[in-house]
């Protein structure tokens, strides 16, 4: 028999953890490949998770309700392949015992340098990272540190499995600047000197087992009195999750916000021409965020600074246009589905997908893959009222735009023979974006010119 563990499966490059909500499965049953063992959940999305073997489940390692790291193994199934017979071979080292104190006084003064003891891939030539496990703690400190997760997954661990421990990031940070430009000899070179070193180590001292002291999970809060005829209402998961990543776009990000107005009035006559026409060509609504996607892509290929990442101090500017529109969900949280290649997508494309997309959304029917690769993110504060609004940039991404309510007001009108007074249908616009790499004139420049885009909407324009 072999035993294969079934892990916590990525499910975007910003979700780093996400909740067991339901197990199919419990210890002892059998599952087929591809068969759903779990469901999950995270601040963007529920799905299920699929056995990626067939056979019988031996454990289970988290409960219901429990929050895992990506990466983490989560479940144990045992198949019918025959193991190799070489693994009953191998000596397990005997327990270490208890330490005396004034043995952890010489550790102390051991100087810490990595093992590189990752685990070999199949045919021995590096070590294996899919799906490694990353604690929270190692998280935060690559998160403060601009530590992307192609760099983290290439950082040496020393722990079970080549975990990378708070030690081996730390050491990694302190000798940052000398690994840049290295070439892969060099480093080759200097993981065997290290390991040579380390074996030393370990063959004349005792090190103490480290201990990781690791984050909980939420805010832990006293029970606090309050005063009052009050009701206290406990966050539900979606709503702790929402709140811990919009902190950290705050921290992550330096937010900047710029406001403009367009008159939409050509945009809002052709809607009521065309959308009785529109729905019985096509099956489907033509709302507003379609429109202003159109209009959005077309700007944005003239910015393409807007369309990027931070990576470190490296700039990924972003060859597809990944759209994400901010959609409220009925129990009042919100979910980001992304429209990906709009680019390529006429106004009958981009309408079938908004309206499938939002429908996915309200029905909690989206896929992880629904939620993923956004590049940029636009959000409708108008559909509730609101004038205009400073919305918080959607991680990794550098910039947000939200669109107001759509108002008639009298607006001034220039023409050739004139200044007059007119009634048009007016909105505002606002964008955040991040300073470190947008600044004040690209912002301003690109949201003026997204404005100018929507008072210039064709009252010809096919679709």
């Amino acid at each position: 028999m072999a035993v294969v563990d079934l892990v916590m499966p990525k499910l975007g490059e910003s979700i780093m953890e996400a909740t067991v909500l339901k197990w199919h499965k419990k210890p002892g049953d059998m599952v087929q490949q591809d068969e759903t063992v779990l469901d999950i959940a995270t601040d963007k999305v529920d799905s299920e998770v699929p056995s990626t073997a067939a056979g019988r489940v031996t454990e289970i390692l988290f409960k219901e309700n429990d929050v895992v790291p990506i990466g983490s193994v989560i479940a144990k199934i045992e198949t019918e392949v025959t193991a190799n017979n070489d693994t009953n071979d191998v000596e397990v080292p005997a327990p270490v015992g208890d330490v005396k104190e004034d043995v952890y006084q010489v550790v102390e003064q051991v100087p810490y340098v990595p093992s590189y003891n990752q685990a070999m891939n199949g045919n021995g030539n590096g070590a294996s990272k899919v799906n490694r496990f990353y604690s929270p703690l190692v998280m935060n400190i690559a998160s403060s540190e601009g530590i992307s997760m192609n760099e983290l997954e290439n950082i040496a661990g020393s722990g079970n499995e080549g975990r990378v421990t708070k030690k081996d990031i730390l050491y990694y940070v302190q000798n940052r600047s000398q690994e840049v430009g290295k070439s892969e000899s060099q480093k080759e070179e200097q993981r065997s000197t290290i390991n040579i070193e380390r074996t030393t180590l370990n063959n004349n001292t005792l090190r103490q087992p480290e201990k990781i002291s690791e984050p909980e999970v939420g805010n832990q809060q006293q029970e606090t009195a309050y005063e009052g005829n009050v009701e206290v209402i406990e966050m539900d998961r979606m709503r702790k999750l929402i709140a811990k990543h919009m902190i950290n776009s705050k921290q992550t990000s330096a937010h900047v916000t710029s406001f403009t107005e367009a008159d939409v009035t050509n945009m809002v006559l052709w809607r009521e021409k065309n959308k009785k026409e529109f729905e019985k060509q096509n099956n489907t609504k033509i709302t507003y965020t379609p429109i202003f996607i159109d209009c959005l892509v077309r700007v944005m290929k003239r910015f393409p600074m807007i369309n990027s990442s931070v990576d470190g101090d490296r700039i990924i500017i972003k060859k597809d246009f990944n759209i994400g529109m901010a959609t409220a969900l009925p129990n009042g949280n919100l979910i980001v589905p992304v429209i990906k290649n709009a680019d390529e997508l006429n106004l009958v494309g981009l309408a079938k997908r908004v309206n499938h997309l939002a429908e996915a959304g309200r029905n909690s029917k989206l896929k992880p893959e629904d939620i993923q690769d956004g590049t940029f993110s636009l959000t409708n504060v108008g559909t509730f009222g609101s004038l205009m609004g400073t919305p918080i940039i959607n991680q990794p991404q550098v910039a947000i735009l939200a669109v107001g309510a759509i108002k008639k007001r009298p607006v001034v009108i220039e023409t050739e023979q004139g200044d007059t007074i007119g009634i048009r249908h007016m909105m505002f616009l606002s964008l955040s974006y991040d300073h470190r790499i947008v600044d004040g004139s690209l912002g301003a420049s690109f949201l003026t010119a997204v404005a100018k885009e929507f008072e210039n909407w064709d009252l010809n324009k096919g679709w």
